[in-house]
């Protein structure tokens, strides 16, 4: 079966910029996680494909080869159209022409490759993030076979040097052409590049070296962190294939909001109702935070909508077990709306008390309207 398109794969266009790569394989990937798609017996083959084609695309070099050569591999016959047309046929390639004039070759051994590299999204509280948590999760990921100790063969038979190739990996066709002796270098197709052969392959893994699992993992998130922090655990990703190195774990973290707090960078923020007596006499309310309860002094006077600060009672800085933010304090002055007929008369009464004070301030502040107008 033929590869798809890695761009049609992610969804983007050839000139996509890698931010828009990132994207689409990130919302590509919360979509088809097996863990969400329990139900889809491809979904662990469709996430596959997704993430091989980031891998391709998100690397500059390999993406810049991709779009010349696409799936073909440039080293095992990929076209190349200069030199009067040579393309195809039994000149194969690049690496063919130069194999033509100067009786060399560089067929290509795979090898055992590193495991894949996998992410998993971690939703956490608000406090979690200010005080940090360890957390078990459970990811699907391929581990090295048990039983063969990924070598992919049965328990007491051996893995043997391929016949083919005589653990080269590769294999030679020798052309005789008008222009002289030609050798040509292909993929082994016996061992797919591995050098090896598996006669009696183990039962468990079928020759793989790799079985799938459902693994838990402990998790530990630290204070600060915020919605996109991306931890690496390293060595917790797919295992390698015959000993090769194991790949790591991406866990980014989704912070849930809070009811009462927001966010803004390190520092929190909270809006505070109080009365109009205490914002115009003074005092001392209670106000909560992260950290329990801190006491707040308003002087007389305050206006709505004045910020105040509580230092150091903000977010932790991330990676600093010290350093915080702070806490931004939003006093908001309620006007009473259900008022007694003797609180009515009270405010009447006040009302006159500032009569000639509020007139004042009133034609002090038109005026000044006024000039503003006049171009005084």
């Amino acid at each position: 079966m033929d590869k798809r398109d890695y761009y049609e794969v992610l969804g983007v266009s050839q000139s996509a910029s890698q931010d828009e790569i990132k994207k689409a394989y990130r919302a590509l990937a919360r979509k088809l996680h097996p863990d969400v798609n329990k139900d889809d017996p491809k979904a662990a083959e469709k996430f596959k494909e997704v993430s091989e084609a980031y891998e391709v695309l998100s690397d500059s070099d390999k993406r810049a080869q991709y779009d010349r050569f696409g799936h073909q591999d440039p080293s095992q016959g990929a076209g190349f159209g200069g030199f009067g047309g040579f393309q195809g046929g039994d000149f194969g390639g690049i690496n063919d022409i130069f194999d033509m004039f100067f009786g060399g070759g560089t067929g290509r051994t795979r090898g055992p490759q590193r495991g894949a590299d996998l992410e998993y999204t971690l939703t956490i509280d608000f406090k979690d993030a200010a005080f940090g948590l360890k957390k078990e999760i459970e990811i699907p990921r391929t581990e090295t076979c048990d039983t063969c100790s990924g070598s992919g063969a049965k328990p007491g038979t051996k893995v043997e040097t391929c016949n083919t190739c005589h653990g080269s990996g590769v294999q030679e066709y020798v052309t005789n052409t008008p222009l002289g002796r030609m050798v040509n270098r292909r993929t082994c197709p016996t061992c797919q590049g591995t050098g090896k052969k598996i006669a009696t392959p183990c039962s468990e893994c079928r020759g793989s070296g790799v079985v799938r699992k459902r693994t838990k993992i402990e998790v530990n998130v630290p204070p600060g962190v915020d919605t996109g922090t991306r931890m690496r655990i390293t060595g917790a990703g797919e295992a390698g294939d015959h000993g090769a190195p194991t790949g790591d774990l991406y866990i980014v973290i989704r912070v849930n909001k809070h009811d009462f707090f927001e966010r803004n960078g390190n520092d929190v923020y909270c809006e505070i109702p109080i009365t109009f007596v205490q914002a115009a006499l003074g005092d001392e309310i209670t106000v909560p935070t992260l950290y329990g309860r801190e006491i707040l002094r308003i002087p007389g006077g305050t206006q709505t909508g004045t910020l105040f600060y509580l230092r150091q009672k903000g977010m932790p800085k991330l990676g600093n077990g010290v350093a915080k933010g702070d806490q931004q304090v939003r006093v908001i002055v309620q006007t009473p709306t259900r008022l007694t007929d003797k609180q009515k008369g009270l405010f009447r009464e006040l009302s006159r008390e500032f009569g000639e004070e509020a007139h004042e301030q009133s034609r002090t502040f038109f005026e000044r309207v006024k000039g503003a107008f006049m171009g005084e």
